[in-house]
């Protein structure tokens, strides 16, 4: 899903991320730190805000996409309002988290790793979230659903639509 970058929307953010890259543009190790607060501005770190600060550090942009891509903490993608998270650890997948993952992609018309277009929802494949005992488990941003079968996903979603 493509979500397309509105400047206007952003001239805020983006001036203060100028101010951010300023800030540490003579700093060694600066690309790091940029990217986390241009992360926290923009909740996602899309080709225009790298590219911004590939130019304002005067480092590559493969460089800033590179290290963006690496790292797990940033997204390319904006989030979702609710961020839902299918454990797939093994008590979970045991006792048929798989089923509930699909239940929800179905319902959503999401893929794993994806943003509903509205921006209502994203959809992660989480490992071990340490809720054995309520196996299979997702969470919702900090809401925990345990003990669930595919058929109870739908009154779930239904509670945030």
């Amino acid at each position: 899903m493509d979500f397309k970058f509105d400047w206007e929307k952003n001239e805020e953010k983006l001036n203060e991320l100028k101010k951010v890259i300023e800030k540490h543009k003579d700093t060694k190790g600066a690309v790091m730190p940029v990217l986390h607060e241009a992360q926290h501005l923009f909740g996602y770190l899309p080709i225009e805000v790298q590219t911004i600060i590939s130019e304002g550090l005067n480092v590559p942009l493969a460089e800033i996409y590179g290290v963006v891509t690496f790292y797990s903490q940033f997204t390319l993608i904006p989030k979702g309002q609710y961020k839902i998270g299918v454990c797939l650890g093994t008590a979970c997948y045991v006792k048929g988290s798989q089923a509930i993952l699909d239940k929800i992609k179905e319902k959503l018309n999401l893929q794993v790793g994806g943003t509903t277009p509205d921006r209502k929802f994203s959809l992660e494949a989480t490992r071990c979230i340490g809720a054995c005992g309520l196996a299979p488990v997702i969470t919702i941003n900090e809401d925990v659903y345990g003990r669930l079968k595919a058929e109870e996903v739908t009154g779930i979603l239904d509670k945030y639509m």
